[in-house]
């Protein structure tokens, strides 16, 4: 490959111009985009007249949309199959029909809704999880963690189980919407699926801990997040007493953490007593339909 051109003080000074104006028209495209002055379709139509919009990147021009932001916006462009280093002037006709069609109108007004259900460990999450699974059009999202499988548990189903070097893999791909570690374990959960669930209209719930609850709703403000506790301390006490699955001094710790959880309550939007699984099923199924 050859030499750079040499170019002049006058000739780099004029590209200086040219470059910082070419951001200032992109920038101004898009704060059109957020403010809804201008459609995804307008902006497609503007670049192929116009070079420096068209030298904007896909994924500059999505996350721009209100309610996208960076993390929903990788997402759609992985399920599109469109690079996050891909201009609007490198669109395929077929991306770009693709792209159109994520943003029509349909699609934005029968978004999901996320739904996230927290609380101490042992008060009900799994069985609450699995019985909405089992009788709603909800999602329950599968998280990835770094524990070891119980002997009742299936991979894919109950967990993703992954190993440590995975797990770490998978933090530095992005993968994750949010991840935490809780008692000497990682667990993560994925956020393709979420989004392609979300996008298609069906609401989602995610059964995570605290930490990684508090992490979602950084992200995505649109999230209502669910603390579930106990009819009672004692019955939390007897429940991780009775679990067969942990030596003493895991339960002694458990119960340690649990006291600590039962704090963090007042940071969600909605607290429910697990008092009967099928009223706190039946109120997630009415805070997503809100």
């Amino acid at each position: 490959m050859g030499s750079p051109p040499q170019l002049s003080e006058l000739e780099r000074a004029q590209a200086l111009v040219k470059a910082k104006v070419s951001r200032q028209e992109r920038a101004r495209v898009k704060n059109q985009v957020k403010s809804n002055e201008l459609s995804i379709s307008e902006v497609l139509e503007l670049a192929s007249r116009n070079e420096a919009i068209a030298k904007m990147r896909v994924l500059e021009l999505i996350e721009s949309k209100s309610g996208v932001g960076k993390i929903r916006g990788k997402a759609i462009l992985e399920k599109l199959g469109i690079s996050q280093t891909r201009r609007l002037q490198g669109l395929g006709r077929h991306q770009r029909t693709q792209l159109l069609k994520e943003f029509s109108a349909p699609s934005i007004l029968t978004r999901g809704r996320l739904i996230v259900l927290s609380g101490p460990g042992g008060v009900g999450k799994s069985t609450v999880a699995k019985k909405l699974r089992q009788e709603s059009p909800f999602l329950v999202s599968v998280s990835a963690t770094t524990r070891p499988p119980r002997f009742n548990e299936e991979d894919g189903v109950d967990y993703l189980f992954f190993s440590k070097d995975q797990f770490d893999a998978a933090i530095k791909e992005g993968t994750f919407l949010e991840w935490a570690e809780f008692a000497g374990n990682r667990y993560g959960t994925p956020f393709a699926p979420v989004e392609k669930a979300l996008s298609s209209g069906k609401s989602v719930l995610l059964e995570i801990e605290i930490e990684g609850a508090k992490q979602v709703k950084a992200k995505m403000p649109e999230a209502l997040l669910v603390f579930l506790e106990p009819p009672t301390w004692e019955e939390l006490v007897s429940r991780l007493e009775g679990r067969g699955t942990d030596s003493p001094e895991r339960r002694a710790a458990r119960l340690a953490l649990a006291q600590e959880e039962m704090a963090a309550a007042s940071f969600f939007d909605k607290v429910l007593t697990n008092d009967q699984v099928e009223k706190v099923v039946a109120s997630l199924i009415e805070f997503a339909s809100a």
